[in-house]
């Protein structure tokens, strides 16, 4: 059984797909798999891989739309596996911030060395995200670990998601469509309910009152924002009896 980092192979082509994976399990590597960006997408979020095998040509869109995403809110690397070799291709790609191109074919013990330094500078990285604090809520970006009053709230991965971005956009107005291609993916433009139900949990789990939040607020008909620098905001009227 392997017990080495966890990778996602991001690859349209099965047979190459097959390989790739094949060859990580081989070198002890745990693997998981995506054929689709809307895949990959749910895949980063809800497994938490240690490093992406990253293919641009998907069937649904460029594999630099998740390595943008990606950038939103990690450090987490990720190498390039494309039959693009134009020097244009492998600028675009690492300027959106990937971490090392590699141009189809390749040598699987090139491809391992490459994983293996890119994970290498991973752990040895200091986190820069940042801790962001209001009211009695405490955000750790890097650690993903929320707390409210001292206490750790238990979020699910896709909570956590949410919750970072709006963090990172205090004050800005997310649109719902913003928020679903963030977090589930462009595949998910049309499910705003998905939105409402796991702002609604965030509520439920941050705020003192749930029905009348205080920090995370809805913009009707557009879509969510995160209240900025409220220090000084009084706490919401209280309700008519």
């Amino acid at each position: 059984m392997s017990t080495g980092p966890l990778v996602l192979v991001v690859e349209d082509d099965p047979p190459l797909r097959r390989f790739l994976c094949t060859a990580l399990a081989a070198h002890q590597y745990r693997v998981i798999e995506a054929q689709t960006l809307g895949e990959a997408l749910v895949a980063v979020t809800t497994h938490n891989p240690e490093a992406v095998l990253l293919d641009l040509g998907l069937p649904d869109g460029e594999g630099l739309s998740l390595v943008l995403a990606v950038r939103e809110w990690s450090t987490l690397p990720i190498l390039v596996i494309s039959a693009r070799g134009r020097e244009a291709d492998k600028i675009g790609a690492l300027d959106a911030g990937a971490d090392d191109y590699l141009t189809k074919p390749f040598a699987t013990g090139e491809l391992l060395a490459r994983l293996r330094v890119a994970l290498r500078h991973a752990a040895l990285a200091t986190p820069t995200e940042p801790i962001v604090e209001f009211g009695s809520i405490r955000v750790d970006l890097a650690g993903h670990v929320a707390t409210r009053n001292g206490e750790v709230v238990r979020l699910t991965p896709t909570e956590f998601r949410l919750l970072a971005l709006l963090v990172r956009h205090p004050g800005r107005v997310l649109t719902h469509r913003q928020m679903l291609l963030e977090v589930w993916g462009p595949n998910s433009s049309s499910h705003v309910h998905y939105v409402r139900v796991y702002m609604g949990e965030l509520r439920r789990k941050l705020e003192d009152d749930p029905a009348r939040p205080r920090w995370l607020l809805t913009e009707p008909g557009i879509g969510y924002r995160l209240r900025e620098d409220s220090a000084d905001t009084p706490p919401p009227a209280p309700r008519t009896p």
